[in-house]
């Protein structure tokens, strides 16, 4: 049986309808063009199955449209360990490969700029709303984007993939209002991204809806466990009434850190204090007691960022598509202790 012609770029830029060297400049993500030709060029290369094998057209391809980019601010936290790993898992069954940038404190050296020598077909964006300047670097280029946890609502229309903070934190007052207690301590992040505010407000709202009146410390820190730990020593220590306190903590690494304070107190979780964190990242189980979290789903989402990406690819206008994946309450030995309620509250 004869061999099947090999595809060439004279064949993709025919079907594309442009010229060879515009074929050639979108397949590697050089130069200017209106992004729906990019967009379709990279379109036909994959439906024909154009891979430039065998093509020595000038200096060597620097990379190929069947790639990825996962930006971030940094690597190498259980977090963004789980995003990687998340996105790497889904990019390959779909046979892309995934390229791990960092966004980096350098104008001269902005992530745009490296992105577009590559020949990438798309990028996910972690915890990262684009500037109006990068945007418009990747419009050029006709680079689709998809926001993975955007710090903020972004500025411009794009597609995001996100988990049910808000959700999140009521179902965290509602298991400690379960559990019997009446006071609170509310741990939220700063800077105040838009999902910390969510996980702080559906909290509260909870508290003033089921509990109308319960003490409860609002607390900031920078999202670290050393600064939580100092947050929650200063409420302990202003928390007015009696009974067993409930700590809501925005992550689970303010939630390590706050388990100190409780320590240095010479208090007990969770006979005196129960906590409950949010994320379920490595590292939460093996807290002692093991530490109740909120579960959210951080390698499913950064999957669902990738398959959104490929639809970008693919041409699908996606606009300001908004994919929500729910949280979920994990309930562990932080919160074991349940105390009996009266018309008092809890017992002394």
């Amino acid at each position: 049986m004869p061999a099947s012609p090999r595809v060439t770029l004279a064949r993709v830029a025919e079907d594309a309808g442009v010229s060879i060297s515009t074929a050639s400049r979108a397949l590697r993500g050089r130069g200017d063009m209106a992004p729906d030709t990019r967009t379709r060029v990279l379109r036909v290369a994959q439906t024909l199955g154009y891979t430039g094998a065998g093509e020595s057209r000038g200096r060597p391809r620097r990379g190929t449209s069947l790639v990825f980019d996962l930006v971030l601010a940094h690597f190498h936290d259980p977090y963004t360990d789980e995003v990687t790993a998340g996105a790497r898992t889904a990019a390959a069954r779909l046979r892309y490969d995934l390229v791990l940038t960092t966004e980096r404190d350098d104008p001269d050296d902005d992530w745009p700029q490296r992105i577009r020598t590559r020949g990438t077909a798309g990028v996910i964006l972690g915890l990262i709303v684009p500037t109006a300047a990068q945007m418009a670097a990747m419009r050029r280029a006709g680079i689709p984007i998809v926001l993975l946890e955007p710090p903020s609502e972004p500025p411009m229309k794009l597609p995001s993939v996100r988990t049910t903070d808000r959700a999140g934190g009521k179902a965290a007052a509602e298991h400690l209002i379960d559990r019997g207690v009446r006071r609170f301590i509310v741990i939220g992040g700063a800077p105040s991204y838009r999902y910390g505010r969510g996980r702080v407000e559906g909290f509260l709202e909870t508290l003033t809806r089921l509990v109308p009146g319960a003490p409860c410390a609002r607390m900031d820190a920078d999202w670290s466990a050393m600064d939580a730990w100092r947050s929650c020593a200063k409420a302990l220590a202003g928390l007015p009434g009696e009974g067993p306190i409930g700590l809501f903590a925005c992550s689970d690494e303010m939630a390590a850190g706050a388990y100190r304070a409780i320590a240095e107190a010479g208090l007990s979780i969770p006979r005196d204090v129960l906590v409950i964190g949010f994320d379920d990242v490595r590292g939460a189980r093996w807290l002692h007691p093991s530490l109740t979290t909120i579960r959210q789903p951080i390698r499913e989402m950064a999957a669902a960022a990738v398959h959104t990406l490929v639809r970008a690819v693919r041409g699908e206008d996606l606009g300001d598509e908004v994919i929500e994946l729910p949280t979920e309450l994990i309930a562990r030995g932080s919160t074991r202790a349940t105390f009996p309620v009266s018309t008092g509250g809890p017992p002394d």
